[in-house]
């Protein structure tokens, strides 16, 4: 029920110039209480009329206010924002994930954060314990997740997020009891091991993160059961990060070594596959006809390459909008993320025969 306002009285002069607006200096430009003003402009459940919520509208909107999100913060509890943490935004991995939260958090009215951890366990903690002063609606990690115990100061800064109202959301493996957004990996990796088996290829060269990337340790130990039962065998796996670089000096290391003709190498990542492409290129061999490349995860750049990177499709932006849903939703269960494998040119097969883009 909305309450009637009484007459304006004759209004105070505006705020000086250069100091900040207040919610007070709106209520009387708009010629209404204070609390009306503050239903209005902090998103209060309590009904106003109209063309009082217009007037408090145009009078915030004339003076240049803006809401304060942390004394908001400090009154409700947690603020309008859903703080992301990536490892790398410049990976379109993360991207995508990033572009699936924002998409969800749009439709709510609420404010993404993005930090980047650059998948330090140290810094990740560093990260979450500010984050928790600003009292954030809700935190997504999507960064890569560690076995061992390199994540106990970001479990224990997590711990404290509860007692405020967040929701904590992690990729991958569950952190005590948050909730996770599971990719599955290893079986998508498994899937695409057997295809390139059934394509007649017999050795390969792996091209992964360091030991303990949850991530790249799946993707691995998928890929190797399904190549292996088709009858391949995963000769060397060479150790760096998910970066490009990374891709190309494992790949180069690799060629010095030595890489038969009609050896595969598969990236744990499209960006280390390009990474590899660039390399096999620059040493003067040929990208799928000499060694066939394959990656994972299906991002733009993948189908943009020449030849077209085989990979594993993952509905990445999807992945991020169901992880910002997991942030609001009180029943949140995860619905199934099908993950497909794309065979393209980059892995024409031992026939020779040319693949047909997907």
């Amino acid at each position: 029920m909305s309450l009637p306002e009484s007459p304006s009285r004759a209004r105070p002069p505006r705020p000086a110039r250069g100091a900040a607006p207040t919610l007070h200096d709106v209520a009387r430009e708009a010629g209404v209480s204070l609390a009306t003003a503050s239903r209005v402009l902090n998103g209060s459940d309590r009904k106003v009329a109209e063309s009082f919520r217009e007037k408090v509208e145009q009078a915030a909107a004339s003076l240049g206010y803006t809401a304060n999100v942390s004394a908001q913060a400090t009154a409700r509890g947690t603020s309008p924002v859903i703080a992301l943490l990536v490892a790398d935004i410049a990976d379109p991995y993360f991207g995508l994930i990033a572009a699936g939260v924002a998409r969800g958090a749009d439709e709510h009215g609420l404010v993404v954060t993005i930090s980047i951890t650059e998948r330090d366990p140290a810094r990740e903690a560093r990260i979450v314990r500010a984050l928790r002063g600003q009292r954030p609606q809700g935190l997504i990690i999507a960064a890569s997740r560690t076995s061992g115990d390199s994540d106990a100061d970001t479990i224990a800064e997590l711990d404290g997020f509860a007692r405020f109202g967040s929701r904590v959301v992690t990729f991958g493996a569950r952190v005590g009891e948050n909730r996770h957004v599971e990719i599955d990996n290893r079986s998508g990796a498994e899937d695409l091991g057997r295809r390139m088996a059934d394509l007649g290829y017999r050795s390969a060269i792996a091209l992964a993160a360091a030991p303990g990337i949850l991530t790249s340790d799946e993707r691995l130990a998928g890929f190797r059961s399904g190549f292996e039962a088709g009858g391949g065998t995963v000769d060397r796996v060479l150790r760096g990060d998910f970066r490009r670089d990374a891709g190309a000096e494992a790949m180069t290391a690799a060629l010095v070594d030595g890489v038969e003709p009609g050896t595969l190498v598969f990236g744990m990542s499209d960006v280390i596959a390009i990474g590899a492409m660039a390399a096999i290129r620059d040493a003067g061999r040929e990208v799928g006809g000499d060694i066939a490349v394959c990656g994972f995860d299906d991002v733009p750049s993948s189908r943009d390459v020449t030849p077209a990177l085989t990979t594993v499709r993952v509905p990445l932006s999807d992945i991020g909008y169901q992880a910002f849903r997991a942030t609001i939703d009180a029943d949140w269960e995860q619905t199934p993320l099908p993950l497909e494998v794309l065979v393209r040119s980059s892995t024409p097969g031992r026939s020779s025969t040319p693949v047909v883009g997907a």
